[in-house]
């Protein structure tokens, strides 16, 4: 058989709700490359290191590689660049090799950069869906996120309050990913659109995980990095 390039979605952070076809992948690739950030402490966080491990994956066979966390992108994508080439190298050698995202790898995934960067080089890569973390976070809420026609929206974090209330007074259901960008806008909707239900989670998956709907306790809150909303009218 010959050896592959997979991109394996790992989901929102419980280790349990990956695929079995995700795990096995896992299990047989020969080398995985995983994403870490460097904290301002120095210390190396890797959300997706630590599912690995939950999981029982070898870590002799896990390569991090630094994803800088800023507005300013140039770092970030030069990280990209550069663990492309390690993966087409690692590739070219025979190996079968692993590449980790959270979440799912096709869903506002940076994993993308990566993967266009492999397929300018005529690189076929397969990839393997995971649980997105507002999948995850309808089920801990015990709510069903869009029901028959409901239109469903799904913001990447930026939006102002005018365009949120416009969606929720059209009976859209609304979900903001990394609300953290847009956290005074959505608490001035809040105030403006009363009748409505704002799901604030964060660290979905994670034994640090949080969810409330108290309006008064999300206006108060300073929204992490790792947080998100669904709203329903």
């Amino acid at each position: 058989m010959a050896n592959t390039i997979t991109f394996v979605s790992l989901g929102p952070g419980e280790p349990e709700l990956i695929t079995l076809k995700g795990l096995r992948t896992l299990k047989e690739a020969d080398i995985i490359y995983c994403p870490s950030t460097t904290l301002k402490n120095t210390k190396v966080s890797s959300r997706a290191l630590d599912i690995l491990l939950a999981l029982d994956i070898d870590q002799a066979k896990v390569q991090l590689f630094d994803v800088p966390m800023s507005k300013d992108r140039t770092l970030a994508l030069a990280s990209y660049a550069a663990v492309s080439k390690l993966i087409h190298q690692a590739y070219l050698e025979g190996k079968n090799v692993a590449v980790t995202a959270e979440g799912d790898a096709g869903f506002y995934s940076s994993s993308h950069y990566i993967i266009d960067n492999l397929k300018r080089d005529g690189v076929v890569v397969d990839k393997i869906p995971g649980v997105p973390a507002f999948i995850s976070a309808g089920a801990l809420a015990h709510i069903h996120i869009a029901m028959q026609e409901e239109e469903l929206h799904v913001v990447p974090g930026v939006i102002t309050t005018s365009d949120l209330v416009d969606k929720i007074e059209k009976h859209r259901a609304v979900v903001i990913m990394k609300a953290s960008q847009s956290a005074e806008d959505i608490k001035q909707a809040i105030h403006k659109a009363p009748q409505s239900t704002f799901h604030y989670f964060e660290n979905v998956g994670l034994d640090t995980e949080y969810y409330t709907t108290d309006t008064e306790e999300i206006i108060n809150r300073k929204f992490p990095y790792f947080s998100l909303l669904i709203i329903k009218s």
